[in-house]
């Protein structure tokens, strides 16, 4: 059986598809027995789930956002 941390380094892999069939097995079975690592793969589930819905940032407005902060910085420390 895999330990936690184990579990926790394959959960990205696991939500995404992109365990084999045994890893996959594998994790399944760790989550029958360990209520705590149910929960984070629910946490997971829920921020992936919101990620998706959240709007995209207008990539230009970021850009332009960076670049003033990062000429603010410079004259701050002058």
């Amino acid at each position: 059986m895999l330990t936690c941390k184990e579990q926790v380094a394959r959960s990205s892999d696991y939500l995404d598809g992109q365990l084999s069939f045994r890893e996959r097995l594998m994790v399944r079975h760790h989550l029958m027995f360990c209520p705590n690592c149910r929960r984070f793969i629910r946490q997971m589930r829920l921020m992936q789930a919101t990620l998706k819905v959240m709007p995209e940032p207008p990539v230009a407005d970021l850009d332009a956002l960076a670049e003033r902060l990062a000429n603010e910085h410079l004259k701050n420390k002058s």
